[in-house]
């Protein structure tokens, strides 16, 4: 029975602190209901309580290992968006002489960017490597393999709700009020969450396979940053590049954002329905793709 194959598996600690011998009660979340042969016959399976028990107990322990050993903890979760929108709102508006009135608040208008693109940045980025980081794991337990890469995100969004605070201290600093606009950032922030989640999903699949893609992601995350209007406005850009945003997804969620926080407006139908199909797309496809190649992940990782 399955009960009798985890009981005596150890849990060693794999890449990115996953897991180790310590987690028994991620043991037990393992061990399913259920007998071997019926897991064998299913390679994936919808969400329950033992995925949402192991997906609890690993956002709980990467967010432990990211502080460990930290004075101020999870405080750094707050103070590090507005450290970085003190830096370069230094940087562009007072040594660079930038400025641009269409803008409104320029330190909000950076830390609602760089919050967001972080959000996407991280969790895409461990998400890309929670397969390989897990290989030990998968190797040894029957497990739905869609956790991990779902779990960094869920890691990402949490942060997120914490640098949150930063967003709540700077709006208070400069007396922005919030609107009953601001009931429409978490339906914005879930469609980030639900295209990030599919773009985790392609890559942890992808990177099995070709390594490569790991430092091709880094690339193009640098590119795909400066192509994105977090510190410039948009109206700067030529035609031809303000036809490009268009198609860009994380300008999409961060205008987004920003309308419902710091313009204070409703974003525009078009603005919503891209960012709906964006989310839609990668979800689909991401998922199409880790479902078709993940009974190969073993012979790879």
């Amino acid at each position: 029975m399955y009960r009798s194959c985890v009981n005596w598996l150890p849990y060693p600690r794999v890449a990115g602190g996953i897991l180790d011998s310590k987690d028994t009660n991620l043991s037990h979340a393992v061990d399913a209901k259920g007998s071997s042969a019926e897991l064998r016959e299913r390679t994936w399976y919808p969400p329950h309580r033992r995925d949402l028990f192991i997906l609890k107990q690993l956002v709980s322990k990467d967010f432990k290992l990211k502080y460990r050993r930290s004075a101020l903890g999870v405080i750094w979760s707050v103070l590090n968006p507005l450290l970085m929108m003190i830096v370069m709102a230094a940087v562009f508006s007072s040594f660079m002489r930038y400025s641009d009135p269409t803008l409104g608040n320029y330190p909000l208008y950076l830390i609602l960017g760089n919050t967001a693109w972080s959000l996407m940045n991280d969790s895409t980025t461990q998400g890309m490597q929670s397969i390989l980081g897990a290989s030990a794991l998968l190797k040894k337990v029957k497990i739905n393999r869609f956790v991990f890469p779902v779990q960094k995100v869920l890691f990402g969004l949490v942060n997120y709700a914490f640098s949150l605070i930063a967003v709540a201290v700077v709006m208070l600093f400069f007396q922005i009020p919030l609107t009953p606009y601001a009931l429409l950032l978490p339906v914005i922030v879930l469609l980030l969450g639900l295209f990030c989640i599919g773009i985790s999903l392609f890559l942890s699949a992808a990177a099995v396979f070709f390594r490569d893609v790991i430092h091709l992601w880094g690339v193009f995350l640098t590119a795909w940053m400066y192509a994105t209007p977090l510190f410039y406005p948009f109206s700067i850009l030529p035609g031809w590049m303000q036809t490009f945003e268009a198609f860009n997804p994380m300008y999409c969620y961060i205008t987004c954002i920003r309308d419902v926080l710091l313009y204070q407006q409703l974003p525009t139908v078009s603005l919503l329905i891209r960012c709906v199909a964006f989310a839609v797309f990668a979800l689909v496809v991401g998922w199409c793709v880790f479902k078709r190649h993940q009974h190969k992940f073993i012979l790879y990782i």
